[in-house]
């Protein structure tokens, strides 16, 4: 049976009493979410991988180790979302379902990384890296252990997570260049707006325009990323 057809859970399914949320996605609606995350993905590794090599180039030890934080958040975050979102409904979806929601705690902690590693010298700003490591730890662990559980609450921590950077404002207006800080405030600002269409369930391709804000957003922060390692 196709992934088309296997688009429903019954109510009675013990997968659906477990994880409490439902499957219900046309054709149409699945190709277009997976030529998103085709896109994604593709776009994922090339990027990554010149990022990489211009951060070995051009910037310190320390902007190497950043950079390669944040290159593994999200290249963890764009495979894992393409796996369980392409993956047919089955047992193992239900496992997947774990890693891509664990992965965006993942990214969040890892996009952080390089920026607050500017600001070195300032012991708050390492505080609140390690702060927000901890709290992407912590809801890691809740969402591989305790799958389906707290959905509304993590979506509430994905943004305060997202937004506390806002606590470093002076210093990072300081540290960054303004392009950097301006692609910075652009992709929280998508991920914000997406999390709408998240949320609306009932519209349709709501998935797929949900992983489009998504990847702009992600786009936004890569473009910061790649700013900082220039400048």
């Amino acid at each position: 049976m196709s992934v088309f057809r296997l688009k429903q859970l019954a109510s009675t399914s013990l997968h659906a009493a477990a994880d409490a949320f439902h499957w219900n996605y046309d054709r149409a609606e699945l190709i277009a979410d997976g030529v998103i995350h085709a896109i994604g993905v593709l776009s994922g590794i090339v990027a990554a991988t010149v990022l990489v090599v211009l951060t070995v180039v051009y910037a310190s030890a320390i902007d190497i180790v950043g950079v390669s934080i944040y290159v593994a958040g999200l290249l963890s975050m764009l495979v894992l979302s393409a796996t369980y979102n392409l993956w047919p409904v089955s047992r193992a979806k239900w496992v997947l379902r774990r890693f891509d929601h664990s992965a965006i705690y993942l990214l969040i902690a890892a996009t952080y990384t390089p920026f607050i590693l500017e600001l070195k010298d300032s012991t708050f700003a390492l505080a609140l890296l390690v702060g927000v490591w901890c709290v992407a730890i912590l809801g890691i662990v809740l969402k591989l252990v305790f799958p389906g559980r707290f959905d509304r609450v993590a979506v509430g921590i994905y943004l305060a997570m997202g937004w506390s950077g806002m606590m470093l404002y002076d210093s990072v207006v300081k540290a960054l260049p303004a392009m950097a800080l301006w692609f910075v405030v652009a992709g929280g600002a998508l991920y914000t707006c997406g999390v709408i269409f998240h949320a609306w369930q009932r519209l349709r391709f709501q998935n797929a325009i949900w992983h489009g804000f998504v990847l702009a957003g992600a786009a936004c922060h890569y473009t910061a990323v790649l700013d900082l390692v220039l400048s």
